[in-house]
């Protein structure tokens, strides 16, 4: 399975972005896709995740009232809106995909490249 991540780039603060990733296929391996940024010299945090099914989701406390995720099942696509931005959410964002509607890391199976978001102060 691969995972094509897009959508990052610079914007300043108070503004949006928003980020795609879409599965090369669909299993139980990725019934659930998530979202993760790390920031140098960071850990990988939690951002948000969705179950395919029925689009039930969790957010990283970070992020919550300011990022919206979705998913379009014609387009097979996962969404990342980001809006209010703050130069803290500036990060390399992953997208992933897993078996389980979870804010850790490991269970996820899958991992994209990875799409820097940097927000100017």
């Amino acid at each position: 399975v691969q995972l094509q991540a897009s959508g990052g780039g610079l914007v300043q603060t108070g503004g949006s972005l928003r980020l795609s990733c879409a599965p090369s296929l669909h299993n139980t391996h990725t019934s659930h896709m998530g979202w993760f940024r790390q920031a140098p010299g960071k850990e990988r945090e939690f951002v948000a995740v969705i179950r395919w099914r029925d689009r039930k989701a969790y957010y990283g406390d970070s992020v919550k009232g300011r990022f919206s995720i979705s998913r379009d099942v014609a387009k097979n696509t996962v969404y990342l809106q980001m809006n209010s931005l703050k130069p803290e959410d500036t990060a390399v964002y992953f997208c992933a995909a897993g078996p389980s509607l979870t804010t850790e890391l490991r269970p996820y199976e899958y991992w994209g490249q990875g799409t820097q978001v940097t927000v100017s102060s």
